[in-house]
């Protein structure tokens, strides 16, 4: 690695853990001064940050970029008052610095409590959306953490202007501007660079396609907090309310189809399919969805053949595979094989179905009769997220201000000492 990317790091990681050593010690109000701040340079520089999209957008549809990522790209006044809401919501969110997690006394004489404390220095690393500037900013910030942002080259200009904003909230409420620091140069070097920067960076979060994520996981040495794929099914149970279950297929594929939460695979119980027909699929076409399917399904006009590769895919377009099964249990199974361990929905009024569905997975995040499109931060009260985990260390599902704390324990005595 070139030694300049090197040096770059070191100067940028070197602030980060000043201002993270700062920032541990900050009071509620002064974080939540600097959001507040934030949200209202934002509101008042929209033009800046429109036009810096402008130039975003003008970059990525020339690189050919899909409908769906130009979509995560794109901003508009609606969208940047949607940031402006979401700085607020998670100023407003619970300190989760310093909160008492557990406390007990032992028989030697010694009180013990476990308390939550910051993570340090946290690195994201993330593609297109340039909301994730003030969303893992903020984030970030109210846990009590520095955060060193790398946005994808087609946000350069909108995160460069966000970014900017973000700094003026810090400023004004006298915390350090180095607690939230975005990395100068379009240039992939600097990824690598961050990746092996163990000295400065606590944990990485990668928000971005399979090709970003894989790239982090194989060669961070930095721990991750990441999902490589957002492969989320919806299963259509035997005891399915048809009206539930079509307000619910058509929301979790079509409502934002370049979210990580959108479904990808429908699973429609037989018994289903012999008493309603082919309703879900034919909801499905009538929105524009290509249903990419096999066996008895191919008969309903419209469908295509499925090729092997598409069960087990994101495709984060308007495109869903979708597959017959005899049960819960086939289900089950078939998520199992092709699933990443993300977002799975059930839809069933009967109990013990959901239960036997909700026991024998193990995805992040398990949904009764709701869309997977609520996989998602702030839809679960927690005022944002910094992205979603899969894996099954320290942080899983959506990763908001408490998952970005770790603890320490606070032992007090009076003169205790051990035999």
């Amino acid at each position: 690695m070139d030694g300049q990317f090197v040096d770059v790091m070191r100067e940028i990681g070197t602030k980060a853990k000043a201002a993270a050593a700062e920032l541990a010690c900050a009071s509620q109000e002064r974080k939540y001064a600097a959001l507040i701040g934030a949200s209202a340079a934002i509101w008042a520089r929209r033009q800046e940050i429109l036009d810096g999209n402008y130039m975003d957008m003008a970059y990525a549809e020339a690189k050919g970029l899909s409908a769906a990522m130009l979509d995560r790209l794109r901003l508009d006044e609606n969208r940047i008052r949607g940031i402006v809401d979401a700085l607020r919501v998670v100023a407003e969110y619970p300190d989760p610095v310093g909160r008492v997690l557990a406390e007990w006394d032992r028989p030697s004489g010694l009180h013990i409590q476990r308390v939550s404390t910051p993570l340090g220095v946290i690195g994201v690393i993330y593609e297109s959306r340039p909301n994730v500037t003030a969303d893992a900013g903020a984030l970030c910030l109210k846990a009590g953490n520095a955060v060193i942002l790398r946005g994808g080259s087609e946000s350069f200009h909108s995160s460069e202007a966000i970014h900017a904003c973000m700094q003026q909230g810090l400023r004004e409420a006298g915390l350090p501007e180095d607690a939230i620091q975005l990395i100068p140069t379009r240039d992939r070097e600097m990824v690598t660079a961050m990746l092996q920067a163990v000295e400065f960076i606590d944990v990485i979060v990668p928000r971005g396609g399979k090709g970003l994520v894989g790239l982090v996981q194989r060669e961070a040495r930095v721990p991750v907090f990441a999902h490589l794929e957002g492969i989320c099914h919806v299963y259509a149970d035997r005891d399915a309310d048809l009206e539930k279950a079509r307000r619910v297929v058509l929301n979790s594929k079509t409502r934002r189809t370049g979210v990580c939460g959108s479904a990808e695979c429908l699973l429609i119980d037989w018994q289903f399919y012999t008493k309603h027909g082919a309703v879900l699929i034919e909801d499905l076409l009538k929105a524009g969805v290509e249903v990419r399917t096999e066996g008895e399904l191919l008969k309903i006009p419209g469908t295509v053949q499925a090729q092997p590769d598409d069960f087990g895919r994101e495709f984060l377009d308007m495109i869903i595979a979708a597959k017959l099964v005899d049960g819960v249990d086939e289900a089950i199974a078939h998520i199992r094989r092709y699933g990443s361990n993300h977002t799975e929905s059930i839809l069933t009024e009967n109990d013990a179905t959901a239960a036997r569905f909700v026991q024998h997975l193990d995805s992040a995040i398990l949904m009764r009769n709701a869309s997977t499109q609520f996989a998602d931060g702030g839809e679960f009260g927690m005022g944002g997220e910094i992205g979603i985990a899969t894996g099954k260390m320290h942080a899983r599902g959506p990763v908001g201000a408490d998952q970005l704390t770790s603890f320490k324990y606070l032992v007090t005595g009076d003169g205790t000492i051990r035999p």
